[in-house]
C-alpha cells in the first residue's frame, strides 16, 4: 500500500503578505521581495495565480499549520485519493 498523498492549493493573488506561513514552515514558504507575498517552494503554477504542490504525510502537520495560521485562508490542503479538503 502506498503512503497517503496530499496537495496544497495556494491562491497567491489573495495573499496579503502576513508571513505567517513562512514563520510556521520556512522550508516550504518564503517571502517574495518583489511583491511581499509568500512563494510556495517546490510548487508549480497550475493556473494564473494558483500554485500547487503534492506531498506525503511527513509534511502534513507543517502544511496544516501553515494553512491554519494564514489570516486570509488562501492555503488549502486536500487528500489526493479522496479529494477531501482538510483545510
Amino acid at each position: 500500500m502506498s503512503p497517503k498523498k496530499y496537495r496544497i492549493v495556494y491562491d497567491r493573488i489573495n495573499c496579503i503578505g502576513a508571513g505567517s506561513c513562512v514563520i510556521s514552515y520556512p522550508e516550504r514558504w518564503v517571502m517574495n521581495k518583489v511583491d511581499d507575498k509568500a512563494d510556495l517552494r517546490g510548487g508549480k503554477e497550475i493556473k494564473e495565480h494558483t500554485w500547487e504542490v503534492e506531498f506525503t504525510a511527513e509534511e502534513l502537520e507543517k502544511f496544516l499549520e501553515s494553512a491554519q495560521v494564514c489570516p486570509v485562508n488562501v492555503i488549502h490542503v486536500y487528500e489526493i485519493e479522496t479529494g477531501k479538503r482538510l483545510i
